[in-house]
């Protein structure tokens, strides 16, 4: 059964659960309608992973993002399964897979964090999009263990950092975050944790 999450609310993904060995953390948006005759430019939202190292609480360097850039994490663990452009559809616009007992024992967090591309230069914020969302499936089942929904006001904000995965007594866990921020793009939003 799903949970619903709070902003700042957490969820223990494996206790309980140790047969969960795959997640794929699912996020999804969609433009805010406009009216019938009104021009609109499709907005090119961006999911990304950043891996927290244990030692430092941070991140080490490009090589542990994975993004549209760089669709897989060096010791394969973490997938990016490709780009969608413009958000239409239903369901989840991006999705990143984390196989759990590959990722290696030097990372503690992996935080999921959308930005929308060429903001700045497209003249393009949250406030354009509305319904987003970040949820948790069991890879192997299908089973939806939890998800969170975006629900506050985001204008003028180009990125999110959305929330984590991470690491606490050899347990995983889940913190919904939706902390917005101004960063243009995956290059400004992983400087945040270096």
């Amino acid at each position: 059964m799903s949970v619903n999450l709070q902003k700042g609310q957490k969820v223990d993904l494996t206790k309980g659960n140790s047969g969960l060995k795959s997640l794929v953390v699912g996020l999804g948006w969609d433009e805010v309608k406009k009216g019938f005759f009104s021009r609109r430019a499709d907005i090119d939202c961006d999911a990304s992973a950043i891996l927290i190292t244990e030692s430092t609480g941070k991140l080490a360097g490009p090589v542990d993002v994975v993004y549209y850039g760089q669709l897989q994490h060096r010791s394969g663990a973490i997938r990016h399964c490709g780009d969608n452009l413009t958000g239409a559809g239903d369901g989840d616009d991006e999705q990143i897979i984390v196989e759990l007992n590959r990722v290696p024992a030097e990372y503690s967090k992996i935080i999921f964090v959308v930005t929308i591309y060429q903001a700045r230069e497209r003249n393009q914020q949250f406030g354009m999009i509305e319904n987003a969302f970040i949820r948790i499936v069991d890879a192997d089942t299908g089973a939806e263990l939890c998800k969170y929904n975006l629900s506050e006001n985001y204008n003028g904000k180009t990125a999110m950092i959305f929330g984590e995965v991470y690491r606490y007594n050899g347990e995983w866990k889940f913190g919904a975050i939706g902390e917005p921020t101004n960063d243009n793009g995956i290059g400004d939003m992983a400087a945040r944790f270096q």
